[in-house]
């Protein structure tokens, strides 16, 4: 009864739990990705203030895509909390197989793999893991509910090839309940996944996130960052998703640079939030 009753929690929509009066939305943001060719959404939530700022508010409640990258926080999670590896510190080696990211052939801290967004790491983490006990804490997280194929059949590329899809909205409430040690996993577990995330940390601001990039089942490129931004003790969450409109997409120059420029207009990485 009780795992019932989190399921039904975990499973719901994050955003759905908003009323009007709590969300801005925010059409200012279109030139970022119209100068960019691209089309998606963008949430950030204040949770001081319980107040979220949304472009595309339809499309960030609505539109789901495969997580990509983004999916090695819950690969992550899973690998630490079942013991497929002990801490970030635990390195699988390489196959031998030369690929295209030369910092992927080498050995591997799983620190530095999630850092380097390392694929064939991580797909054999999901190896390790199996089957099974994947599909069981998937089912637990309510992860992509709502448009997840029921059996994970190809353990190592399910995150990859769009039999998993997760909405904006979804992620948001991952991040969110990831910061706050909400998720069904030890505080150990989820505070070694935190620390993986801190990407940038100065005098002003923590910036905390992970990527993800792939392809939509006819082709276009699609680009995630998911994370928040914490300042003076206060953190923000955000999720920004980005779609190719057919033009050539560097996807990993265009989200980061997307969403700092969106932060910069909310006035935020100069310590004063």
């Amino acid at each position: 009864m009780k795992l019932f009753a989190y399921l039904l929690v975990a499973s719901s929509i994050f955003f759905g739990a908003c009323s009007s009066n709590n969300v801005t939305n925010d059409d200012s943001l279109k030139k970022y990705f119209d100068e960019n060719n691209v089309t998606g959404s963008f949430g950030l939530f204040d949770n001081g203030q319980g107040h979220f700022t949304i472009y595309n508010r339809k499309t960030f409640r609505d539109s789901a895509y495969l997580p990509a990258s983004t999916f090695k926080i819950v690969n992550s999670l899973i690998g630490i909390e079942i013991g497929r590896v002990k801490d970030d510190s635990t390195v699988i080696k390489w196959d031998g197989v030369v690929r295209s990211n030369p910092q992927w052939n080498q050995d591997l801290s799983m620190y530095n793999a999630f850092r380097l967004s390392c694929v064939p790491w991580f797909q054999e983490l999901a190896r390790r893991i199996g089957k099974d006990t994947m599909q069981h804490w998937i089912d637990t997280l309510g992860y992509g509910r709502r448009y997840t194929k029921p059996v994970i059949n190809k353990i190592d590329t399910f995150w990859l090839d769009n039999s998993v899809k997760v909405t904006p909205d979804e992620q948001l409430g991952l991040v969110k309940k990831l910061y706050f040690d909400q998720l069904p996993f030890q505080k150990r577990t989820q505070r070694i996944v935190r620390s993986m995330m801190l990407m940038e940390s100065n005098a002003n601001y923590e910036l905390s996130y992970k990527t993800g990039w792939g392809y939509t089942e006819d082709g276009r490129s699609i680009g995630w960052i998911v994370g928040w931004i914490e300042e003076n003790k206060h953190p923000y969450f955000f999720v920004l998703q980005i779609a190719s409109t057919g033009k050539p997409l560097d996807v990993s120059a265009v989200r980061i640079k997307m969403l700092k420029d969106i932060l910069a207009q909310y006035g935020f990485m100069k310590g004063k939030k």
